[in-house]
């Protein structure tokens, strides 16, 4: 499997990344995804970025497990 060209592998990726920084900032007091769509009481669209969020995640782990059990790489002995 290509993962460098995986269209769905790099949105999960900026997903994740999105997702993690967001709760960089819920850490301090900012949630950016609630000032910027509303509360997750009012808004379907805050729902759905976290319920993406929470499925890129789920996706991510198919290729993270393919890399941590795939074969060392050896280095070239010239």
């Amino acid at each position: 499997m290509d993962t460098r060209k995986d269209p769905l592998l790099i949105i999960a990726a900026i997903l994740l990344i999105i997702g993690g920084l967001n709760w960089l900032l819920v850490a301090f007091g900012v949630n950016v995804v609630e000032a910027i769509f509303g509360t997750v009481g009012t808004s379907i669209l805050t729902k759905l970025i976290y319920i993406l969020v929470g499925l890129a995640a789920i996706y991510m782990l198919y290729p993270l497990y393919m890399w941590l059990t795939g074969p060392a790489e050896r280095p070239i002995i010239r």
